[in-house]
């Protein structure tokens, strides 16, 4: 059976009521409402206020259960910077999935939280002295080199006689993702160092000349809502044929190799995702088979998904503040905006927002979404239908919020972040309060 990334295992898919893309523990209710993990949204809105961001624990721990189901050989590492926060952490130790993370900050909530640090991997195109520090002093499992500078630099931080194992970031040349901005397989963006030019094997000679440097394998990354297998196929041929080259030359068989994530998801009921079951399938063979052309031990692999464990599990909600009737749409404006999910205006990304909370009428208008922000780009769902009595006071709700939402939100027009709360088996709990104005406040030292 083909695994969809929008319906875990034993899931039962809510299309006929519009929840297809909605976390699988989601309920419709009366009077319009909807429940998600046996919680009622409106309820949970009353509750703790809005804007408000929910996560289906349950859900998530499924999807993480999942890919380790379609990857019993492989290390499931979850991609931090898709939502981190204590609790996630946690979940995603238990389910036994390693972590990635990106900076000191988010390898240090990592393991005060517990999780082992041998099982982080960190990342980043342009590390700090101070995240390489923190990699170092905390006992990251493994650091991705990504630039010739941090050979070095990495180098000169290991205590004398130690050895840290690192991977090395390289570009497979494969052009992949939903948008120009995270299309990462390129040699024209920020990430890894290029295998056609020569870049990534020149740095192989430099990683293997220094003592306290373990070069384990291969990473590399191609970009963000892949909704194909074809493109990863790709890449595993192009890095298995670095793998031989790199055998070839220094006598060195890389036991590792790591694929990245980017696996899409449908933000919208009818919108691709990606097969996980397909992926795994294609890439095992593709691996075992270039490996055996070349004469090479399979690597053992490495996948990093992180919108696609916790992307679905979320739901934003949000207040109706205002509405005005122009021409061709309604403007619906709520109490949230950009600084709580940039993403539509960085990406363009569409969502499929749902009235809850009330009986709505038959008929429908088309809608635009904007939030409180003074950007006339701060829009977050534009031409959607929502029902034309729409009014102020209503409540909004909208699916596929668990990913780049908080992880990108900011404090714009000094607007506080939203809580999180998480809901399973009919319960909710607080994980991050809503940031307040004296929380604002206090980093303002200056007179």
């Amino acid at each position: 059976m083909s695994i969809s990334l929008n319906t875990p295992p034993e899931a039962v898919p809510l299309s006929d009521d519009g929840l297809s893309v909605w976390p699988a523990s989601a309920r419709p209710g009366p009077d319009g409402d909807v429940s998600v993990g046996g919680v009622s949204m409106a309820e949970a809105a009353d509750r703790f206020g809005t804007p408000l961001y929910v996560l289906d624990e349950d859900e998530v721990r499924a999807r993480a259960r999942m890919y380790r189901a379609a990857f019993p050989d492989a290390d499931v590492v979850y991609a931090a910077k898709a939502y981190l926060c204590r609790a996630v952490a946690r979940w995603m130790c238990e389910e036994g999935l390693g972590l990635d993370v990106c900076s000191a900050g988010e390898l240090e909530l990592a393991v005060t939280t517990g999780f082992p640090p041998d099982r982080v991997v960190v990342h980043g195109n342009a590390k700090s002295p101070g995240d390489l520090r923190a990699a170092v002093r905390l006992g990251a499992g493994r650091i991705v080199i990504d630039n010739g500078t941090e050979i070095a630099r990495l180098a000169s931080l290991l205590p004398r006689g130690s050895r840290q194992k690192v991977l090395l970031r390289v570009v497979p040349g494969v052009v992949a993702g939903g948008h120009p901005a995270v299309r990462t397989g390129t040699d024209d963006q920020k990430f890894g160092l290029s295998i056609g030019d020569g870049s990534a094997q020149h740095a192989v000679d430099r990683i293997l000349g220094q003592p306290g440097l373990e070069l384990t394998g291969l990473h590399c990354h191609i970009g963000s809502q892949i909704t194909t297998v074809k493109p990863y196929v790709a890449a595993v041929r192009r890095l298995v044929g670095l793998l031989a080259r790199i055998r070839d030359q220094h006598g060195v068989a890389l036991p590792e190799l790591d694929l990245g994530g980017g696996h899409a998801v449908a933000y919208r009921p009818g919108e691709p995702a990606l097969d996980i079951t397909a992926l795994a399938a294609r890439v095992r063979t593709e691996l075992a088979d270039g490996c055996a052309r070349a004469d090479l031990p399979v690597p053992r692999l490495t996948i990093e998904p992180g919108r696609a464990v916790i992307g679905p599990a979320g739901v934003a909600l949000y207040r109706v503040l205002a509405v005005k009737h122009t021409p061709d749409r309604l403007l619906v404006a709520v109490d949230g905006g950009m600084s709580d999910n940039p993403r539509p205006a960085l990406y363009g990304v569409r969502y499929a927002p749902r009235l809850i909370g009330r009986t709505a009428t038959r008929t429908t208008a088309a809608a635009t979404v904007v939030g409180r922000h003074c950007e006339a780009g701060d829009i977050l769902a534009a031409d959607v239908e929502l029902p034309a009595d729409i009014h102020p006071g209503d409540l909004l709700a909208v699916p596929v919020a668990g990913a780049y939402h908080l992880a990108m939100a900011s404090t714009y027009n000094m607007v506080g972040r939203p809580p999180v709360v998480a809901v399973t088996s009919g319960t909710s709990r607080l994980l991050v309060r809503r940031e307040s104005l004296a929380d604002l406040r206090a980093r303002d030292v200056g007179e």
